[in-house]
């Protein structure tokens, strides 16, 4: 799946209508590096807006780390020194920017010349999107938000599995009142050679559609648990599942940065207290510190009704994001939980079973990360703005 870099909004929103459903846009060359750790992207397509020199320093960046991934140049002006300079710097392709014809064609080549390297796509598995659930601090809801986040995508018909990856002391099984003939530790015993055949046999389903890997049974087992390990689960699992939701313990660890690498929308879950706002204020300058996870970041308010001194407008200015979704606070979702119905099973109705439906609605129509819809009205296809 081709990578989209373009920094203006408008232009990104026309670019990705030529790609493939689902394909990541960012705004900044520096953030393809991490996309490209760890999943295969068979082409960077650099948008017009992106000046030569910068174009030309990713191009060669990603050629040295990332041989096989082609990069395509989209340029208003086909100038002789355009091409000079892409051909220099090891560019595939240069592409009029109102020649979607030829972007597809390029595409279309760069696709053969990943699968050459790496060997044709199974037309059978997907490239499934992940979505971490994160909190720097306990007792936020942030396993409650998991599942019901997962209940809520499969209510959009998509085929959903949850990862515990609370190692020591996972909920998500509980939650459910499941209690799983195998968990994660057992990939383990097959990490050399794990494939989704052996994974198939540790996953356990639950009656609502949604399918869980939990947790170590006794918090011992999360040593088994590396996070070249959880990575591999990841990568293995969206192949196979439209979504993977990340269930994680609060903090940074390293099976959690290795599954940051492999996600492709974090769910940031907050209460209005300063400690709280404080601790994902530290981990939101963590994840721009080590570039992850740059677009496609939702913060979610939970109890977010109680007077506490603290408003919306507080934690968006003090976070410089947006709050996503809203939940009120409500016993029903604790009596839910407590009774293994979740409120989204047991309340579809009810506001928090709204809220989190929204959120969920939200992940499903974000074919890309970062670039939210932009109308292509007054604008031809990859053309200049219309007067």
């Amino acid at each position: 799946m081709p990578i989209l870099v373009e920094a203006d909004t408008t232009t990104a929103g026309v670019l990705v209508t030529a790609l493939p459903a689902g394909s990541p846009v960012v705004s900044r060359p520096d953030d393809v590096d991490g996309l490209l750790t760890g999943r295969g992207h068979s082409a960077v397509v650099i948008g017009p807006t992106i000046d030569l020199p910068t174009a030309s320093a990713l191009a060669e960046r990603t050629r040295g780390s990332h041989p096989a991934t082609s990069v395509i140049l989209i340029r208003h002006d086909l100038a002789p020194e355009v091409f000079a300079q892409a051909m220099q710097v090891g560019i595939g392709a240069v592409v009029a920017a109102d020649d979607p014809g030829a972007l597809v064609t390029a595409l279309g080549r760069a696709k053969g010349t990943w699968e050459a390297i790496h060997g044709p796509t199974d037309p059978s598995e997907r490239d499934g999107r992940v979505v971490t659930v994160f909190s720097p601090k306990g007792g936020v809801g942030k396993t409650t938000m998991s599942v019901n986040l997962a209940l809520a995508l499969v209510r959009t018909r998509a085929e959903v599995c949850i990862v515990d990856l609370d190692l020591a002391f996972g909920d998500v099984a509980i939650t459910l009142q499941m209690i799983p003939e195998h968990t994660i530790t057992d990939a383990a015993e097959s990490s050399e050679d794990l494939d989704y055949s052996l994974l198939r046999q540790l996953l356990t389903r639950h009656d609502s559609g949604i399918t869980i890997l939990a947790a170590p049974t006794h918090p011992e087992g999360r040593d088994a648990v590396t996070a070249s390990l959880a990575r591999r689960v990841i990568q293995t699992l969206r192949r196979h599942f439209d979504y993977v939701v990340i269930d994680t313990p609060p903090g940074f660890d390293d099976q959690v940065l290795g599954a940051f690498d492999e996600t492709d929308e974090v769910v940031l879950v907050a209460t209005l207290d300063v400690p709280t706002i404080k601790n994902t204020k530290v981990a939101l300058e963590t994840l721009d510190l080590l570039r992850l996870v740059p677009n496609g970041r939702h913060l979610v308010l939970n109890r977010a009704d109680e007077e506490v001194g603290l408003s919306l407008a507080n934690v968006e200015e003090i976070l410089g994001m947006s709050v996503s979704v809203s939940l009120p606070s409500s016993t029903a979702v604790a009596s839910a939980t407590n009774h293994g119905r979740p409120i989204v099973l047991s309340k579809p109705d009810h506001p928090v079973s709204r809220a989190i439906d929204e959120l969920a609605r939200k992940l499903a129509g974000d074919g890309v990360a970062g670039a939210t819809a932009v109308a292509p009205a007054k604008r031809g296809l990859f053309g200049r703005q219309k007067k």
